[in-house]
């Protein structure tokens, strides 16, 4: 178990990373991001010596606070309701892994078990939201709908196109949801 110092310090850049990297791309410079991190070049590259563990590290920190609060909302709120919201907090993680996009899809090897470090945390999360809501009636319990279809799908929806903007997406999600809901 690290130092608590030394986690603070994990923290404080992967904060700054995601941010840095959502406002300026993964090419940002080290020294924004230990500057924003509030420690120096040393200590970043100490805890993260290629920008590449940077870079996966974020992802996984992002997807595992998303995959996290799949729990406490089925805990806090009807299978419905549990669903829409973490589908929307999922929307939130893809739009601001954009920054991420370009590295994690350029085929380096860095970056090859981060799609089934995906598959293996996502797909359960919502899997279980799915059956839950669907075990109420609260969505069609015919909709053959993979886990894995569904995060792609709500994907595919978070893309930028011309004329779209930072709410385009939260509609578009919550329209695939409507698809889902019971009908009499």
């Amino acid at each position: 178990m690290p130092r608590a110092d030394a986690q603070r310090n994990v923290d404080a850049l992967l904060a700054a990373a995601k941010e840095e990297f959502a406002a300026h791309g993964v090419d940002v410079s080290v020294r924004s991001i230990a500057a924003r991190a509030g420690v120096g070049t040393a200590t970043l590259y100490r805890h993260f010596p290629l920008r590449s563990d940077l870079v996966a590290a974020v992802f996984r920190h992002e997807l595992d606070e998303c995959v996290a609060a799949a729990g406490p909302l089925a805990e806090q709120y009807a299978p419905g309701e549990a669903l829409e919201r973490w589908v929307q907090r999922y929307r939130e993680f893809l739009q601001t892994k954009r920054g991420l996009a370009s590295a994690l899809h350029s085929g380096d090897p860095a970056y090859s078990s981060l799609p089934e470090y995906f598959h293996s945390h996502a797909a359960p999360a919502l899997g279980a939201l799915l059956e839950e809501a669907a075990n109420s009636g609260e969505i069609r319990a015919d909709v053959a709908v993979a886990p894995l279809d569904l995060l792609g799908a709500i994907a595919n929806l978070c893309v930028p196109f011309p004329g779209s903007d930072n709410d385009t997406a939260t509609r578009l999600v919550a329209l695939l949801l409507d698809g889902l809901r019971y009908r009499p």
